[in-house]
């Protein structure tokens, strides 16, 4: 069992996903209205070693001695890992203990806008930032920053880290109807594109419900128009959890102990993770398949979100 690893989970864009979580729940740059892991409990841009480089490293140094190896390892977790100073230096063990790997980093690409973090990621095969603003306004209204947070920083940082990384950049983009659907924010979107230079541009929207009750998925149709929009080839949508079932690491004794789980009583994806000893991120992988299936449904309560078999 480990404490610092996670996974391998069913990955949509990276197959099999060794995940390493570099922060505790919910330390985050950004309180995201969608986020499946919940409201940010703590929200900062101060970096520190928040998990020690000694812990990870003994559990990565374990699991390479014990498992074959995955198709990806991934820096993810649920909260924002470039937070940890120490995020270069894990990077650079895993690379010369198994440089055959390539490492992904899932980031909000915040903390880019800091040269040492820039540096600190070029050993990364993949980094997947997100933005899903181009407009102040928006950009507090969906992703809710600390004040001393600008999105113009935040849009600099991605540009100068084009510059430097030699990997791939795939930028995310979370389509919320309401929020950023806009031919005006999509305008100003697309023209930070061509600052940015994305190897690919993915469009994503709400598997489950996200922090605010008020939130809807945008529809495939509606994700589609906005591709034909945008008129870029680089750009594709990535919201269907039903792939998951097609990646050789999705688990059928992981999604049936999920559904006797909840069938006993309901649960939170919190709930689930501490009965079932798993990573709430990988909890939550499971989670989007068997909703998208309509197996289980959530029911929003004063706790938060939970989920009962239908």
């Amino acid at each position: 069992m480990y404490k610092y690893l996670f996974g391998p989970v069913p990955s949509r864009r990276l197959g099999m996903s060794l995940g390493v979580d570099l922060v505790p729940h919910k330390v985050c740059s950004l309180d995201c209205v969608y986020c499946e892991c919940g409201p940010t409990t703590r929200l900062t841009l101060d970096r520190k070693e928040y998990i020690l480089y000694r812990k990870v490293t003994e559990e990565l140094e374990h699991y390479f001695t014990h498992n074959p190896d995955p198709d990806y390892i991934t820096f993810s977790g649920s909260g924002e890992p470039t937070l940890n100073i120490r995020i270069g230096d894990v990077l650079h063990f895993i690379k010369q203990h198994k440089p055959g790997i390539p490492v992904a980093v899932l980031t909000n690409g915040t903390l880019l806008h800091m040269e040492s973090v820039r540096n600190e990621l070029l050993d990364a095969d993949v980094v997947l930032p997100s933005l899903d603003a181009a407009t102040e306004e928006t950009f507090r209204k969906i992703n809710r920053p600390p004040p001393e947070l600008n999105l113009r920083d935040y849009i600099q940082g991605l540009v100068a880290f084009r510059e430097v990384f030699r990997g791939e950049i795939w930028l995310e983009v979370f389509i919320i109807p309401g929020y950023n659907d806009h031919n005006n924010e999509l305008d100003a979107l697309k023209a930070a594109f061509q600052g940015i230079r994305p190897d690919r541009i993915q469009l994503n929207t709400l598997d489950r419900p996200g922090t605010e009750a008020d939130l809807h998925p945008a529809s495939r149709n509606s994700l589609q128009q906005i591709v034909d929009y945008w008129k870029l080839d680089r750009v594709k949508i990535i919201s269907n959890p039903l792939q998951r079932k097609d990646i050789r690491a999705y688990r059928e004794d992981t999604e049936t102990a999920i559904l006797e789980t909840i069938s006993r009583r309901p649960c939170t994806a919190e709930d689930l993770a501490a009965i079932l000893g798993l990573h709430l991120n990988e909890v939550n992988k499971y989670l989007d398949v068997l909703e998208a299936e309509s197996l289980i449904r959530p029911v929003r309560q004063e706790r938060g979100v939970f989920y009962r078999k239908v």
